[in-house]
């Protein structure tokens, strides 16, 4: 599903305009990714958290050259965890 099968599908479970649904999707998007980056977990009970996580600098093979390391720098990146009744919904 994409983003505007997403809007639509929203838009007829709650009778509101295609258009109204994807701003309202993108100021979520838009508010989310701000809290994020700024550090802020974004926690919505049963569905999941939104969080920046670190990721330790590493060593790891070339792909260009198999045999020969390379170095990846230290650095952050979003992350989602699934709530508990998605997880459950996901499993049966």
């Amino acid at each position: 599903m994409n983003k505007a099968e997403l809007a639509a599908e929203i838009a007829s479970k709650t009778n509101h305009s295609k258009k109204m649904v994807e701003e309202m999707l993108a100021a979520f998007t838009e508010v989310v990714t701000t809290a994020v980056a700024g550090g802020d977990r974004v926690t919505m009970v049963g569905f999941g958290t939104f969080e920046k996580r670190e990721r330790k600098a590493r060593e790891t093979n070339n792909p260009r050259k198999p045999g020969e390391k390379i170095s990846v720098p230290a650095k952050r990146v979003p992350a989602f965890s699934p709530g508990k009744e998605f997880r459950d919904r996901v499993n049966n």
